[in-house]
């Protein structure tokens, strides 16, 4: 579903570019919306949400699919979480569909995917734990790392039930703009990944914006 923002740029709270292999972690309050703006094209923000008050409650895809009734994220969609209590709402959307089965990628993943030469390589999975490691403030631990969401990016499901990784659907300048409905904190790998054609093996930056409705 494409829905355009209302909100604009001047009166964002907080505007940031995340480099393609850095992080992003950050509260939300309530009310607050988020924007992620694909600057380039078909680069995948791979995306965790956590209860700022426990962050054992995390997102789950498992709760969101259910509730939705949808494979996909877009405009509408309620994000849920483990305790089935609403996250965030999207409130607006020019890419279209999110994905939330794919994952994230990691050193093993790479090895499975591509090749044992790609182990070495930089992935999302890492990002994250070096965000945990660098700010303990926020009280998540490895164990922690859950179900995610990548943000842009394309992964359709067969008739077979089987996941392809396929070409991106977004282009320059798109957007994901969502609403927290509690507090949250969003912990965001901006995906280093060489090998997926989908980013046309070129990752690149994304911006954050933040409003405080």
């Amino acid at each position: 579903m494409i829905k355009q923002s209302f909100r604009e740029q001047s009166q964002a709270i907080d505007r940031q570019v995340v480099d393609a292999g850095d992080y992003y972690l950050a509260r939300l309050e309530d009310g607050q919306t988020l924007r992620i703006v694909d600057l380039k094209g078909n680069q995948a923000a791979d995306t965790l949400f956590y209860s700022a008050e426990d962050p054992g409650e995390h997102y789950s895809a498992v709760n969101t699919m259910r509730a939705q009734r949808n494979l996909y994220l877009s405009a509408g969609s309620d994000l849920i979480s483990s305790e089935n209590r609403v996250m965030l709402s999207i409130v607006a959307d020019t890419c279209g569909r999110h994905d939330t089965l794919g994952g994230a990628c990691s050193t093993e993943s790479n090895t499975v995917r591509y090749d044992l030469e790609k182990r070495c390589m930089h992935a999302c999975r890492d990002s994250w734990m070096l965000a945990l490691a660098e700010h303990p403030e926020y009280g998540i631990s490895k164990r922690d790392i859950a179900h995610n969401i990548n943000f842009f990016m394309n992964v359709p499901v067969t008739e077979q039930g089987e996941l392809t990784f396929a070409d991106g659907i977004s282009a320059p300048g798109k957007y994901v703009e969502m609403t927290a409905r509690m507090d949250v904190i969003v912990l965001i790998s901006n995906c280093p990944q060489l090998n997926n054609p989908c980013n046309g093996y070129d990752p690149t930056p994304i911006e954050l914006l933040t409003w405080n409705q």
